[in-house]
């Protein structure tokens, strides 16, 4: 049995170091092995969560700061990938066998979303532009291991011979930032063909002979990321030619083109079914509602009425936070017999509510909307509130909305400097932190249920405030705000219950 084992172990190492010997990858050979639909997707999920806390710090954060390194470790859970000096250091015992499955898990799922994001030029920009920041905090958490890297990536970058740096130390150490002759002697440098180093010769950063920069190494990794970048593109642009003939129409294309605006966060669905009462929601909307969902509240108690998309998107929000079916008719039904009897609403309007319910019709369970699905998908029209109010709302109006919600002029500019930059989410994690009083609400927001539940164990002190002060930068979430983007692979629950006198009032003002 020792023998098996010992044979085991070392074929699991034979494994590890053939297939994946580093951490780091430039993606250059496709998988080839079979798995299974559930796998399938599992592993394109768990990447698209770890891409998206991806692009979520680079947004909040300036990249290479203490907190942007923090959350970018942290996002690395979904893909559990662990670097060789963390288990060293941590002294946990990770075997070959692990690493191997972790690194497998990280090849196989970048291919996959490769399938999902060439189908558009601005998926494959977002897709590039995530692994890219991937890529850059990987290499850079273990930068003695460049040489290794190299090596198996299969780039002929070598370092100069010492004989060749001590030649040219004087242009060397003239071209670096504080440089003196003694740190060139003990730093490694490369020369690599001045186009490969564009950026760097543009700064006038290396020294440059003959055609040749001398790089370096701390910023040979930006000579790497280079080719990673172009490699990635051209992939790209390959599988976008060869995927329609997959001959997958009816099982995996669907699927992958669901990837690239899938929510994958909690479905908040009746889990919290009886935490909420019609009499709560008055002032759970002043304390604990997301703009979005306090302005459809606002708009209901003043015209004691809301169009179809209205109904739908917030009587599915108040489920999620605890409203059962039975509350949910009442608290309707309050509102609507004032400016109609009892009878109509129970003939236009009550089926509609039992249905968001599973009570009528297919009897699905329907989720409440994501933020992705708010700002993608039916726009409002005149006398319509639904939708979201960093999005689709007029900045004059939406300026308006803020200061009568008691938010000073300079917070006001804060959430729609951030509006201006196209960041709706950030815009309404903005609006948390002002309107909660703390200078960091903690959380990366995809969910108007999420924004409920972190103002809940805020406000009942379940988690202290954070106290340092995010840095938001000024990329724009391109991928969310397309208006190319559709949801028309999904089913569409924008049109659950509508029988024929609901589809008559769906129109109506």
């Amino acid at each position: 049995m020792q023998i098996r084992s010992r044979q085991r172990v070392r074929a699991a190492k034979l494994k590890l170091e053939h297939s994946y010997p580093q951490r780091c990858q430039l993606y250059k050979v496709p998988p080839v092995e079979d798995i299974n639909l559930e796998e399938f997707e599992r592993l394109a999920v768990d990447r698209l969560k770890l891409l998206r806390e991806v692009e979520s710090a680079g947004i909040k954060y300036k990249r290479g700061s203490e907190e942007y390194l923090g959350l970018m470790k942290k996002a690395s859970r979904h893909m559990e990938l662990h670097p060789d000096e963390y288990i060293k250091a941590s002294g946990n015992t990770i075997t070959d066998m692990e690493l191997y499955e972790e690194r497998r898990r990280d090849h196989i799922s970048h291919f996959i979303l490769r399938l999902a994001y060439c189908q558009s030029e601005d998926l494959k920009r977002w897709f590039i532009s995530q692994e890219l920041d991937l890529f850059r905090y990987r290499l850079d958490a273990v930068p003695e291991d460049l040489g290794s890297f190299l090596d198996s990536a299969g780039l002929q970058y070598k370092p100069i011979s010492d004989e060749e740096k001590q030649k040219k130390k004087p242009f060397l150490a003239a071209c670096g930032f504080k440089q003196s002759e003694e740190t060139v002697t003990s730093e490694d440098y490369f020369k690599v063909h001045f186009t490969e180093a564009l950026d760097l010769v543009k700064g006038r950063k290396v020294y440059v002979e003959k055609g040749y920069a001398y790089i370096p190494k701390q910023d040979l990794v930006s000579i790497i990321q280079g080719v990673f970048r172009s490699s990635l593109s051209r992939d790209l642009a390959i599988t976008a030619r060869s995927l329609p003939s997959l001959g997958e129409e009816d099982r995996l294309l669907p699927m992958l083109k669901n990837f690239s605006h899938q929510y994958v966060g909690e479905n908040y669905t009746n889990q919290r079914e009886g935490r909420v009462a019609p009499e709560d929601i008055d002032h759970l909307s002043r304390e604990s509602f997301p703009l979005c969902m306090r302005q459809l509240h606002q708009a209901l108690r003043d015209n004691h009425h809301l169009r179809h998309f209205g109904r739908l998107q917030y009587g599915l929000f108040l489920k999620g936070i605890g409203l059962t079916l039975e509350n949910a008719l009442r608290f309707w039904r309050m509102e609507f017999v004032k400016i109609m009897d009892g009878e109509k609403f129970e003939k236009s309007y009550s089926y509609n509510v039992r249905h968001g319910y599973g009570k009528e019709g297919k009897r699905a369970n329907y989720t409440p909307y994501s933020c992705l699905k708010i700002i993608m998908s039916n726009a409002p029209g005149p006398g319509d509130h639904h939708g979201c109010p960093f999005r689709h709302s007029d900045a004059d109006f939406l300026r308006q909305r803020l200061h009568a919600y008691q938010l000073s002029k300079s917070s006001v500019q804060e959430v729609m400097e951030l509006v201006k930059g196209q960041h709706y989410q950030l815009a309404c994690i903005k609006y948390f932190e002002l309107t909660h009083k703390v200078a960091d609400g903690g959380f990366s927001l995809n969910h108007p249920n999420q924004y409920f539940d972190e103002s809940r164990r805020l406000l009942s002190g379940e988690r202290p405030p954070k106290s340092e002060k995010m840095d938001y930068m000024s990329t724009p979430m391109n991928t969310q705000l397309e208006e190319s983007d559709t949801f028309s692979d999904i089913p569409d629950e924008s049109f659950i219950g509508m029988n024929e006198s609901c589809v008559e009032e769906a129109t109506d003002s």
